[in-house]
């Protein structure tokens, strides 16, 4: 997609207000006027081309462990995904996501949750290899806790009591999810959650559409299809990303969006018009500066006239993208 750069932008705002240069501690009030600008148009669709993604892969994070506080136990507090069956008994195997549950901190990833054939533990430090029959072999790490219900269950998340290994008061708590975060390595960060398919959408064949609820860790699917599911396909648009020129306006040849540049270079004028106590000349502006987005967004209108990510419908089978 095309685009301009800083550099062109800052110069005509520059010569809209009709000065050669900026004074310095102007240059710094436009840069920031500018990145407030910058934001608004990213905002008013959420289909902009040039940031939305379509259909992507992602991970389902199906455990949250969390409660663990001896020194050595506390990396297991963070989020997990299911990798799948166990050779030892057909027991699940998860993983964790490297993704803490509360703040997004990138956390250790070679902690296995695993059945061992006779109690649930949790080790760090393990592995888990995929097998031709599509199940995982679990290479043991160091035990950090073990199931201590006398009844023993068979899914993980119903297990009463964990026994640390360091303390006999050290706990955990288990929480079923199905959950996708914002991050996710070597992925795009999400910005906002558009569509969640359970298969590849957009493509040939209708796919199963999710029901979701956002919350700040991510979106929780609703209704799984399936409990052996451990990804989903995502249409979201990317996040937020201001302009970090802070120095050199006038010559910056980083990229900003063709389709912004207008309505960016005449409403930051429009600020400067008021910051400069001309609000009648700020508001003839600001109209200019309205009616190019308005232009842009038209083209998406058109373009959503005809394609279907953004839109949903339902069959009496299910709500479908086709």
């Amino acid at each position: 997609m095309q685009t301009r750069t800083y550099g062109d932008l800052f110069k005509l705002i520059q010569s809209l207000a009709g000065v050669g240069t900026f004074a310095e501690s102007e240059q710094d009030d436009i840069a920031n006027l500018i990145n407030r600008r910058f934001l608004k148009a990213f905002n008013e669709s959420p289909i902009w081309p040039r940031y939305i993604v379509s259909s992507e892969k992602r991970d389902i994070l199906a455990l949250t462990l969390s409660g663990a506080t001896a020194s050595t136990s506390t990396t297991v507090n963070q989020n997990y995904k299911l990798l799948g069956a166990n050779t030892n008994g057909g027991l699940s195997v998860y993983q964790g996501a490297g993704i803490t549950a509360t703040d997004g901190t990138v956390s250790s990833t070679d902690i296995i949750i695993y059945n061992t054939g006779t109690a649930w533990r949790v080790d760090t430090g393990a592995s888990a290899a995929p097998q031709d029959s599509g199940t995982f072999t679990v290479t043991s790490g160091t035990q950090q806790f073990i199931e201590a219900d006398t009844i023993k269950k068979d899914q993980v998340t119903d297990v009463e009591t964990f026994t640390g290994r360091d303390s006999s008061t050290d706990s955990l708590l288990v929480d079923g999810k199905n959950l996708i975060p914002y991050e996710q390595s070597g992925k795009t960060a999400i910005g906002s959650f558009n569509r969640i398919h359970r298969k590849k959408a957009f493509l040939n064949n209708s796919s199963i559409e999710y029901d979701f609820y956002v919350d700040f860790t991510g979106a929780n699917i609703l209704n799984v299809t399936s409990s052996t599911d451990n990804s989903a396909f995502v249409t979201y648009k990317q996040q937020f990303t201001p302009f970090d020129v802070t120095s050199s306006y006038t010559s910056s040849t980083v990229e900003v969006p063709a389709e912004f540049f207008p309505y960016i270079a005449h409403a930051t004028y429009a600020d400067f018009l008021r910051m400069d106590g001309q609000t009648e000349k700020a508001f003839a502006e600001e109209q200019r500066a309205e009616l190019a987005l308005a232009l842009e967004l038209e083209k998406i209108d058109l373009i959503s006239n005809n394609n279907t990510v953004n839109k949903r419908f339902s069959t009496y089978v299910n709500r479908q993208s086709r």
